[in-house]
């Protein structure tokens, strides 16, 4: 009996902890929270050989099928050309978006014309798809110049994708490409406008039409938001989306500290007409104030007259200029590619302009390009390590004004 009040205790504990089983069981537990999806992803093409990645930060033959494959109702894609070969990068991309459009997806691209032989046969591989439009639109006929250069896309009007990034299986494997991911509600209704406003010119200008310039004023300055979109040339530019030429040279004026960019080709040229010295007179001005630039360039930037400016800018106190050679894959050269071809800027730290244009005459004033201003921290310090990694690598050499560079070999 003795044993008795110790065996009745436990029971007592057993039945209290069975009670409160029950009760956890029968109150609601609350969903873990879903982490939010980031208004813009950084996405970073490397030379396959080379060590150029980034910690975190994510290739476009993982981020653009996974944008195909989780689209629903319809993908925009606009593009400067359409380069595959067999069994290249990207293949995966290519079934991806075709996997879309057999399930019902609405799939429209649209390219430039002046190079529609390299687009054609990807073009009539799309053709063969179901819910496919595609169209060509000659710039020149809209704009009375430039090409369309811009290279985007948007899914379900839910996310947009802007950045150096062709869609050509070289620039998500062999070349240094910069792109965004964007799912800001906003930018990606603007990027949707540009889209649905070209896509709407090349039916016109095949009906023999004439796209009439839009008549607005630029919008103000955005410091109210994160993240904005501007476009080129301002003429063709829809309602709410700011003017690339005059944002950049703005942006250039608000650095205090130091600015790093990485352009495919530098030059303050129209090519065929002059000078245009719109960018390099901010640059200047800049490094006047004591800002620090650092610029880097691609070894096709080696031509002259192209070279001899960039080395009259490589003189100006505060600014340094770094060249970048890729070399050549051990498998054998491989025509135009090989080459840094991001186009972005950080300044301060603190703000990323990342977009499709070179710096140089022509791109800003008249061809169809985007850019993307992001005023984040966060974001600009993960393109500033990307920057870093290149200007310090082995691939990079400071610009030597005495020496003479040979011509890069493109093709």
């Amino acid at each position: 009996m003795k044993h008795f009040p110790t065996l009745r205790s436990l029971a007592v504990s057993v039945s209290l902890l069975l009670l409160v089983a029950v009760s956890a069981l029968a109150k609601p537990v609350a969903a873990p929270a879903k982490a939010a999806t980031p208004a813009y992803e950084l996405v970073l093409t490397v030379p396959a050989e080379t060590d150029l990645g980034v910690p975190g930060v994510r290739s476009p033959t993982v981020v653009w099928p996974e944008l195909f494959d989780g689209a629903k109702k319809r993908i925009d894609i606009e593009q400067f050309y359409l380069a595959h070969e067999e069994g290249k990068a990207l293949e995966p991309v290519l079934q991806s978006l075709e996997r879309a459009a057999k399930r019902g997806v609405q799939v429209r691209v649209l390219v430039e014309q002046v190079f529609l032989g390299q687009s054609q046969p990807v073009l009539d591989r799309m053709k063969a798809w179901p819910n496919t439009e595609t169209r060509v639109l000659p710039w020149a006929k809209v704009g009375k110049g430039g090409i369309i250069h811009a290279k985007f896309m948007i899914v379900d009007s839910k996310f947009a994708f802007v950045g150096s990034q062709n869609f050509d299986w070289r620039a998500i494997s062999q070349i240094h490409e910069t792109g965004l991911k964007i799912a800001d509600p906003e930018v990606v209704g603007q990027v949707q406008a540009v889209f649905d406003f070209d896509w709407s010119a090349a039916a016109l200008v095949t009906e023999g039409k004439t796209v009439e310039p839009l008549q607005q004023t630029p919008p103000p300055a955005r410091i109210d938001r994160s993240g904005w979109l501007v476009a080129s040339p301002w003429a063709f530019v829809p309602t709410g989306v700011g003017d690339s030429e005059g944002e950049l040279v703005r942006l250039i004026g608000t650095a205090q500290k130091r600015l790093q960019i990485q352009v495919l080709q530098y030059a303050p040229l129209r090519h065929g007409n002059g000078y245009y010295p719109v960018i390099d007179n901010a640059l200047r001005a800049a490094a006047a104030r004591g800002v620090q630039v650092q610029l880097m360039v691609s070894n096709w930037n080696a031509a002259k007259p192209d070279i001899q400016w960039l080395k009259s800018l490589a003189l100006v106190p505060g600014v340094e200029v770094k060249m970048v050679v890729i070399p050549e894959m051990s498998t054998g050269f491989v025509p135009y590619s090989r080459v840094v071809h991001s186009k972005y800027m950080v300044v301060d730290g603190e703000k990323l302009w990342l977009g499709t244009s070179n710096w140089q005459g022509g791109y800003l004033d008249e061809s169809r390009n985007l850019e993307v201003v992001v005023a984040d921290p966060v974001l600009a310090a993960q393109a500033a390590a990307v920057h870093v990694k290149l200007w310090d690598s082995k691939y990079a050499e400071t610009l030597d004004v005495m020496k003479d560079y040979p011509k890069a070999r493109k093709k």
